[in-house]
């Protein structure tokens, strides 16, 4: 089945995934998730880079040569088993940094002169700087800052803009998942973590919440009349909005992802280009993330909030009841008067377009024979 096929099965209902339905399996899955990253970071922590440490910075401009190996074996020969980070800047620039802080003005003289004689050049060509930890930390703060306020903001404005706390709940909850779960990868693969990384992760945030805000809007649309008809409920409705935008959520990922992929895979592992690498991975990560929970967690969520409110637990508790009584209506063969009589006691009607019985029809008058 081609995708145009299939996105036209999923609109129009003939076919269909039951996210909603399964969403135990889904929460399960993320709080999981979501507790080992947290556990990892509180336990094994993160590979915070130089920015976040403080250190050495030695850089190498008009280097004959790229190679990483001629820096990394300078710095081990000074510095031990201690590693160095070496990354390509442009063309023609080797860039080391080493969280080593006491590294002596003497020591470092002859690491510059070690680095000339490795990358053919003369020694005016190396600088060497000091990092503090101060800079790094102070960009994480306001990060923090801003993303607290971004979400006051988002939240604010999802329940204005939905009318309901649920799903700005939902959307919110998301975005923590999405956050949690990319720093814990950080912590199993041991990926460092720099100011760029924390760039990426706000990036993202606008990316989750997009795709979550496509679907919530279909789930409005689906739900306009919702408690005036008897043929699905809040959930059910809820599951063909994710199920209508799937396609557009797979192929606005693609798009998104597909960029970054080649810029981390292309760029950085085959050019060598390693001030991607930082900025490219956490987004390449995040995004795929972010498109599972807003199909996964942010919309199931909103459902399980949304079930807890009375107007919606009687409103499941009227289609049951319904379809109950439709089912048995069939099997017994009866006219459909009965049906009819349970709906119309119940105060609601049905969807536009379905079939209202015979008493629906209008009479016709009699006419007088002549």
């Amino acid at each position: 089945m081609s995708m145009h096929s299939l996105g036209n099965d999923l609109y129009t209902g003939h076919k269909s995934f039951n996210f909603v339905g399964k969403r135990r399996i889904w929460f399960s899955l993320a709080v999981a998730a979501s507790l080992l990253s947290i556990l990892l970071i509180f336990t094994k922590g993160l590979n915070l880079g130089i920015e976040f440490t403080g250190g050495s910075q030695f850089t190498v401009s008009n280097a004959a040569t790229t190679d990483q190996g001629p820096a990394s074996n300078v710095m081990k020969e000074y510095l031990g088993d201690e590693a160095a980070r070496v990354t390509q800047v442009g063309d023609s620039t080797v860039r080391i940094q080493t969280v080593t802080q006491n590294i002596s003005n003497t020591d470092t003289e002859v690491i510059r002169e070690k680095l000339a004689n490795a990358y053919d050049v003369e020694p005016t060509a190396i600088t060497s700087t000091f990092i503090g930890p101060s800079w790094g930390q102070d960009i994480l703060m306001k990060a923090i800052r801003g993303f607290v306020v971004f979400l006051v903001l988002v939240a604010v404005g999802l329940t204005a803009y939905f009318r309901s706390w649920r799903n700005a709940a939902g959307a919110i909850l998301a975005l923590f998942h999405d956050l949690v779960v990319t720093v814990g990868v950080y912590c199993i693969f041991g990926f460092e973590f720099t100011p760029s990384t924390v760039i990426g992760l706000l990036t993202i945030l606008g990316y989750s919440l997009y795709d979550t805000i496509v679907v919530f809007d279909k789930v409005r649309e689906n739900t306009t009349k919702l408690t005036s008809q008897t043929d699905y409920t809040f959930a059910e409705s809820t599951n063909l909005a994710v199920n209508q935008t799937l396609i557009r959520s797979i192929n606005t990922s693609a798009t998104s992802i597909l960029p970054i992929a080649s810029i981390l895979f292309i760029g950085v592992v085959l050019l060598g280009a390693g001030t991607l690498a930082d900025l490219a991975l956490v987004m390449f990560v995040g995004l795929i993330l972010s498109t599972l929970s807003s199909i996964f967690i942010a919309s199931p969520l909103a459902v399980a909030f949304a079930e807890h409110s009375p107007a919606i637990k009687a409103h499941t508790r009227l289609v049951t009841k319904v379809r109950e009584e439709r089912a048995r209506v069939r099997e017994a063969g009866e006219d459909e008067e009965s049906e009819r009589t349970l709906v119309a006691a119940a105060g609601v009607i049905r969807s536009a377009g379905a079939h209202q019985g015979v008493s629906a029809q209008p009479k016709r008058k009699k006419r007088s024979k002549k």
